[in-house]
């Protein structure tokens, strides 16, 4: 079952955003990523106020009366400068999703994914949105599977003082 999020719920988000968490610092190679002391009491309230902030919503998955998974998304905000290089339909951003590790192959995440798509349609979006950790190719197959495409990506290197950059593979271009 399918359900919006409601504040008597707090607990369960905050679970899943750690178990997120914690499956992302198993899979960082560049172990970049960290659990601060914090984050469990306030990665939610922060992603709850961003929803917020940008006509979000907070949808969760409840399997045999638990809460298993959860989707949070937004919708996009423009600024003056989007506008001189992009034709800026309107479009939702998917910012969260994760099924507990016990609840997945159930078909949860795309129950999600159908009912978050259906607010964005809702609220005339035309594209969604979705960042992907590089290192996570179980949910980049999962969106792909889905309909999703890799538009642009981000690079990283760890530099190190006194290594030079190889000018013959540098390409500044977009």
């Amino acid at each position: 079952m399918i359900v919006e999020y409601e504040e008597k719920y707090l607990e369960n988000l905050r679970d899943l955003l750690v178990e997120l968490e914690e499956y992302i610092l198993e899979i960082d190679r560049d172990h970049l990523d960290r659990i601060h002391p914090d984050y469990r009491e306030k990665m939610a309230l922060y992603d709850l106020d961003e929803l917020e902030k940008n006509e979000g919503k907070c949808f969760l998955a409840i399997d045999e009366g638990k809460v298993v998974g959860l989707i949070m998304g937004v919708l996009r905000s423009y600024e003056e400068q989007d506008y001189l290089d992009y034709t800026c339909p309107k479009s939702g951003i998917i910012t969260e999703l994760i099924i507990s590790k016990n609840s997945r192959r159930k078909a949860l995440g795309k129950q999600l994914m159908a009912k978050m798509e259906e607010y964005f349609l809702q609220k005339d979006c035309e594209y969604v949105l979705v960042d992907v950790f590089a290192y996570n190719n179980k949910a980049i197959k999962f969106y792909e599977h889905g309909g999703y495409h890799t538009r642009m990506q981000t690079m990283i290197k760890k530099i190190v003082e006194g290594e030079e950059a190889n000018e013959e593979n540098i390409d500044c271009r977009r």
